[in-house]
């Protein structure tokens, strides 16, 4: 691991998202709340916190953070027969929290897949990327619009 203990207390903030599509079937199941494995995007969302929170132990170098904000927003979109998720995270410490938001997004993208799945084998993650970081000594980070 990096030593951060030479750096200064800030707050940090991560933005990041990624969608999954489907097939509209499978969407409409979700949006329905049908799914046989229950409320779909509300697991999901669970998962995505908690996903954020235990970043340190699922990647080998990060640094276990104190989290002091996780949200994790769903927006599906019908005419892509997609839903995408945006997460952001935030602290008050000595290094970002980008690793935590990214993980956020893909444990919840992989939770609606995991959800479908009996449904969708087709369903694909497309997009996974950081969006915003702010805090820091690099500063802000805001990624060109697509």
């Amino acid at each position: 691991m990096v030593d951060v203990g030479g750096k200064a207390e800030t707050r940090r903030i991560a933005r990041a998202c990624g969608s999954i599509r489907m097939q509209p079937a499978t969407l409409r199941l979700i949006l329905e709340g049908t799914a046989k494995k229950g409320d779909v995007l509300g697991v999901a969302r669970l998962a995505a916190i908690q996903a954020a929170k235990r970043t340190a132990e699922l990647i080998p170098l990060a640094h276990p953070l104190a989290l002091t904000r996780i949200g994790a927003e769903f927006e599906p979109d019908t005419a892509d027969c997609g839903i995408t998720l945006t997460v952001t995270v935030e602290t008050l410490g000595r290094t970002g929290v980008e690793m935590e938001a990214l993980t956020a997004v893909s444990l919840g993208l992989l939770t609606i897949y995991d959800m479908c799945k009996a449904v969708d084998r087709g369903m694909r993650l497309e997009g996974i990327r950081l969006l915003e970081k702010k805090g820091g000594k690099s500063g802000h980070y805001l990624a060109p619009q697509a």
